[in-house]
């Protein structure tokens, strides 16, 4: 009986596998978007230092109130950009953070299917080997009887 409960249990079990395969695929997919993202910032954040170093040189030399416009106004798109991207690391780092949740979800829920399903094998075995040895049991009182007469 048991024994049927574990097989009985197998797609459910194979359902739950591929939801756990599904969750890892979205949590690597996630994982990738956090790194470009972390990888896009970064390189914003370098571009905006090397242009600020670019004032800093042009200054001691003197620039043109053209020059300091367009200076400013690039930096302003500059830090615009930066914050935009800011934002969209973090919307991805909480999309990986969900992400996470669904996988250790679907990974316990695997886990606790297949602890479930030992435990019925187990159970099934024990009634067999139960059932076996009552059996060897009975056997062995009636050979005895039987060699007596």
């Amino acid at each position: 009986m048991a024994s049927t409960r574990s097989s009985r249990l197998a797609p459910v079990v194979d359902m739950a596998e591929k939801a756990e395969k599904t969750a890892v695929q979205r949590l690597g997919y996630f994982q990738g978007q956090v790194r470009l993202a972390e990888s896009k910032l970064g390189d914003l954040e370098r571009f905006r230092g090397e242009y600020q170093q670019q004032w800093i040189e042009r200054g001691t030399q003197g620039v043109s109130g053209q020059w300091l416009m367009g200076y400013q106004g690039f930096l302003n798109q500059l830090e615009t950009a930066v914050d935009q991207q800011r934002q969209s690391l973090a919307w991805h780092q909480t999309n990986l953070d969900r992400a996470r949740e669904s996988w250790q979800a679907a990974f316990a829920r695997v886990e606790g299917l297949r602890k479930l399903v030992q435990r019925y094998i187990d159970e099934a075995r024990a009634v067999e080997d139960k059932r076996e040895q009552k059996l060897m049991d009975e056997l062995s009182q009636r050979l005895p009887r039987q060699s007596q007469y």
